[in-house]
């Protein structure tokens, strides 16, 4: 799609944010050309911070007057391009919008801006014996507006579910400067869900520029495991039991040796290096129950060979553990100067063969390769490690990445469970759908993004292909 973004449109938009607003500076839109997923960049022509739901309207209305794409943008942690300007055009940055509007106890819900960084409204609901449960590994960087785009999980989401759970209703900006308010406070609205709709639609659909989020009792108690395993088979095994005997604990998460190595160096918790892989259990609920279900998870995962089990001895323990585990991709900067985190998922009973079939790609390709997963729902994490400045090893870890992806679909899976498509996807679309199904999807972005100006090239194949190539030609021969 070509842009043309004029002096008069950059003065326009100016005169709607301020200039001190707006970025056009070549070397100021370096810092955007691309998000998490730094295999794939291109510079937007402009950068335009808005305030409020007005002045998002007002830039998406001029630039649909003048034809020139938007690609709405949070905290820049997605890791499969969804902010990714293909072909330039405006890049509406929501980290201005950064107000928690309200928080509402008796009614369970709170309102918040699309800046808000999930952490913060953590924090501001502390004591009140309430929390917003979806809590991804980025929390303390990623936006709630960016958790609504891509429908974001996390370490919790096997008992509380993922963002669209979570979400009551949207305000939101359409393509063409319309604001429209879809649900609200009120749990169960009538006809269609179309709050569903939006939340996981990557900027394909609108910009939401208000969130009605529902609060979650905290619960009364809870434990904290940590299982070391010599084996990764059995790892996976004892998730798998875990789940067949009935408990569904808050979370269960796994990282392998890689993983542990990098993890133990940046913390120092006290992680055994020589283990192969670490199951982060933790069981909520009532108190009168929870011993009993901790015990339950000690003894399988005693029976599946654990080496040890450790128990968190206190809240700053569980905490320091959590700490590990969602700042694990920080830790990977000491194994390697770039990364690539694939999402893909698969039934709970086929771990240990992905985890196999992981191994057998990353040496087929001379990649290494370390994992983290949601291991409670098969939501695996495959962190393919390379240096980004070198083209041949970013061929490499483009052919791996799609060989694991292409596993997943065929063990029943899917190629997402909380990064959602972006540009790096898009050809899996059309393995995973239907032709009828991608003409749906296609109806619904058509309905609310006619012109397809608002983050065109993501989620959904073309017929001139999946824009991507624009950015990355050799992308197409590692299909």
């Amino acid at each position: 799609m070509a842009t043309v973004v004029t002096p008069d449109l950059v003065a326009e938009i100016r005169s709607v944010v301020g200039s001190r607003h707006v970025r056009a500076d070549r070397s100021e839109l370096a810092v955007y050309e691309c998000d998490g997923f730094v295999i794939e960049k291109n510079r937007p022509d402009l950068v335009v911070f808005p305030e409020n739901t007005a002045q998002v309207a007002e830039v998406m209305r001029i630039c649909h007057r003048a034809g020139v794409p938007v690609v709405p943008r949070g905290a820049g942690t997605s890791l499969s391009g969804g902010c990714l300007p293909v072909g330039g055009g405006v890049m509406v940055v929501l980290t201005r919008m950064r107000n928690i509007l309200e928080i509402n106890l008796r009614d369970r819900y709170a309102v918040v801006e699309p800046g808000v960084v999930n952490v913060r409204l953590t924090q501001a609901l502390k004591g009140t014996g309430y929390h917003y449960a979806p809590d991804p590994s980025s929390q303390g960087a990623c936006t709630i507006g960016g958790n609504v785009a891509t429908n974001a999980g996390g370490p919790h989401t096997l008992k509380y579910g993922v963002t669209v759970n979570h979400v009551l209703g949207v305000e939101a900006v359409l393509a063409d400067g319309r604001v429209v308010q879809l649900g609200g406070p009120a749990e169960d609205g009538p006809g269609l869900d179309l709050v569903g709709a939006l939340v996981g639609s990557e900027g394909t659909l609108a910009i939401v520029t208000r969130v009605w989020v529902r609060l979650t009792p905290d619960p009364q108690g809870c434990r904290t495991l940590l299982a070391i395993f010599d084996s990764v088979d059995d790892a996976t095994t004892a998730i798998s039991e875990i789940i067949g005997a009935g408990i569904l604990p808050a979370a269960l998460e796994m990282m392998d040796r890689g993983i542990i190595a990098a993890v133990e160096a940046a913390f120092q918790f006290g992680f055994p290096l020589d283990a192969e892989a670490v199951l982060l259990i933790e069981a909520d609920g009532l108190e009168a129950g929870l011993d009993a279900q901790r015990d339950r998870i000690v003894a399988i995962c005693r029976q599946q060979r654990a080496r040890e089990v450790r128990l968190a001895a206190d809240a700053q323990e569980r905490l320091k553990l959590w700490k590990c585990r969602k700042q694990a991709f920080g830790a990977i900067g000491r194994l390697s100067p770039s990364y690539c985190t694939q999402d893909g998922v698969v039934p709970r009973t086929r771990l240990p063969h992905i985890f196999r079939r992981i191994i057998q790609i990353g040496e087929k390709h001379g990649i290494r390769i370390v994992n983290v997963i949601h291991a409670g729902d098969g939501n695996i994490h495959p962190i393919l490690l390379f240096d980004e400045r070198d083209p041949e090893q970013i061929e490499r870890v483009l052919r791996a990445s799609d060989e694991i992806l292409q596993e997943c679909l065929d063990c029943g899976g899917s190629v997402t469970g909380e990064h959602g498509i972006g540009v790096e996807k898009i050809s899996f679309m059309q393995k995973m759908f239907s032709p009828d199904d991608l003409i749906a999807m296609e109806h619904l972005r058509t309905a609310l993004n006619p012109r397809n100006l608002l983050s065109p090239d993501k989620m959904l194949p073309t017929a001139g292909g999946c824009g991507v190539e624009q950015i990355h030609p050799g992308r197409r021969a590692a299909l």
